[in-house]
């Protein structure tokens, strides 16, 4: 780099302070910036006479922006919907709800047949996608109710944290859902930012089991750590957390950034604004989905707008499968068998696109399974930031996403529900279903307008085997053909039993770790 000083004696003093007020940066950063924009001049010397001309106070300006984006890690926006169906956008196969954003997000980049929630529960997946664990391994089980003396656990790291000591700004728009007491906010956990719910927009008096089996309070709304209002309409929520995630991007265009936005919808109950009701073939439902994507369209408009495309690693995805027992207000999975709160496929296989121009591929379907875990080492190391220093379960799959690599950097994935129960396994196309109890709305009557059906439990009695990229459906149990299969991949549940315990067969674990716990004396899971 040319040295500075040598900056100062070639121009002129009048000339520098003026150029620095035109940038508005500071000497050292400024002599930084103009030393590699002078570099760059070098292959271009008739550029560089006219930038050093009077009238190149804009072109100086937006030359130094570039050169210092050149620099600087990459931004990362995470969109996280919440009781989205696998087919629940038009690249996946929905036919009655127009989502022109997403896929021309997924024409654009790289479309996930085989992306995995953590688990198919708010709290947990959650917990997953931040810290990079297996929900269980850090204490998360299940959907926190509000006032739960149980929360992340502050010595957990999460992306947020990681993220902001390289320098980044955070900011988180939507749903937290990951401990309600002011020691476990967001706020409390590496986000310079917080606007929404503290947990999920059903947990709120007009639940329509209040009473009988409920009784929660008013539903707050949080601008950092403190309650703005309370929320008896949320047909404006989806448009404010738009809102506020493109303000975020235009007050931090100049450094580097993280965006999540955790959707509330479109959980139950659904709420949608004027300008979207009614306009889709799917109801109220798809009404929502269909603000979602317009929403998604917001937040790439504005990194469009600011020049930010290029330098932005944009996810998209949901924290669980549908609620099947709200019928008509509930997303669906086809081809996939049930819903949110079980581990087949429906309940924890989710939609997910990924667009960042230049460094992955555009328009490529990926068909190797990949988990929510998987993302908080693959951004740190994509971002240089540092991994955690405690034991994590997610890898880094770069090489995956990318395409240098054909297969995923998981040797299996392990899928637990309820509190600590191992119920599945995923090793490559075969997938290893353990005995246990799982709800079904199969042969129930559905659910209808913001109203839950019944469900039926259901249990499996003995080890089932299907193969996912013949059977997605998990229809064909193939344990008797294939007894060597299921075997091996008995052994790798063995093996994970070990380390992080199996309620279902009484085995303790010995890599799980608390979660963070306050004296409150109220509710905690459900």
């Amino acid at each position: 780099m040319i040295q500075q000083d040598i900056l100062i004696s070639i121009f002129p003093k009048q000339f520098l302070i003026q150029s620095m007020k035109t940038t508005s940066t500071p000497l050292s950063k400024f002599l930084q910036k103009f030393s590699r924009w002078c570099q760059r001049c070098v292959r271009y010397p008739l550029l560089a006479i006219i930038l050093l001309g009077v009238s190149c106070r804009e072109t100086v300006k937006s030359e130094f922006a570039a050169a210092d984006r050149a620099d600087r890690p990459p931004n990362i926006v995470i969109i996280f919907t919440d009781d989205q169906g696998y087919s629940d956008v038009g690249v996946y196969g929905a036919r009655d709800i127009p989502t022109p954003n997403l896929d021309a997000m997924a024409a654009d980049g790289l479309l996930l047949t085989n992306f995995y929630a953590a688990q198919p529960v708010c709290s947990a997946s959650r917990a997953g996608l931040l810290t990079g664990c297996y929900p269980n391994r850090v204490g998360i089980h299940n959907a926190l109710m509000p006032n739960s003396p149980v929360g992340l656990n502050p010595a957990e790291e999460t992306l947020a944290e990681l993220l902001r000591q390289q320098g980044y700004r955070t900011g988180i728009f939507g749903k937290w859902h990951l401990g309600d007491h002011p020691d476990f906010l967001p706020t409390r956990h590496g986000f310079d930012e917080f606007f929404g719910i503290p947990y999920s927009n059903d947990m709120w008096p007009l639940h329509p089991l209040q009473g009988p089996v409920f009784d929660f309070g008013p539903l707050p709304l949080y601008e950092q750590e403190r309650v703005v209002d309370t929320l008896e309409d949320q047909r404006l929520l989806t448009r404010q957390i738009t809102e506020r995630s493109v303000d975020f991007i235009n007050r931090h265009k100049e450094e580097p950034f993280f965006l999540y936005v955790p959707h509330p919808q479109p959980h139950v109950p659904l709420f949608v604004s004027d300008a979207f009701r009614g306009k889709s073939g799917r109801g109220l439902y798809g009404d929502v989905i269909m603000e979602i994507d317009w929403s998604v369209g917001q937040v790439l408009g504005a990194l469009e707008d600011n020049g930010l495309t290029d330098d932005t690693w944009v996810i998209f995805t949901s924290d669980n499968g549908p609620w099947l027992a709200y019928g008509n207000h509930s997303g669906r999975a086809e081809p996939l068998r049930e819903g949110k709160g079980t581990n087949w496929e429906g309940g924890v296989r989710e939609p997910c696109i990924m667009k960042f121009p230049g460094r992955l591929p555009r328009g490529k379907v990926l068909d190797e399974p990949l988990m929510a875990i998987d993302l908080l080492p693959t951004i740190a190391s994509v971002t240089g930031s540092p991994q955690p220093g405690r034991e994590i379960d997610g890898k880094n799959a770069w090489g995956l996403l990318s395409g240098a690599e054909a297969r995923g950097p998981q040797d299996a994935y392990y899928f637990y529900y309820r509190v600590n129960e191992l119920q599945a396994v995923r090793d490559g196309d075969w997938k290893l279903v353990l005995p246990h109890n799982y709800r079904t709305m199969q042969g129930q009557e559905p659910g209808a307008d913001g109203l839950p059906g019944a469900y039926d439990y259901v249990d499996v009695t003995a080890p089932e085997l299907y193969n996912l990229r013949e059977d997605p459906g998990e229809t064909n149990n193939l344990a008797e053909r294939h007894p060597e299969v299921l075997a091996a991949i008995s052994r790798k549940a063995d093996s994970m039993r070990r380390r992080l315990g199996d309620a279902l067969t009484g085995v303790k674990g010995v890599e799980n770790r608390p979660p963070g716990r306050v004296e409150t004396g109220a509710g905690q899971e459900h």
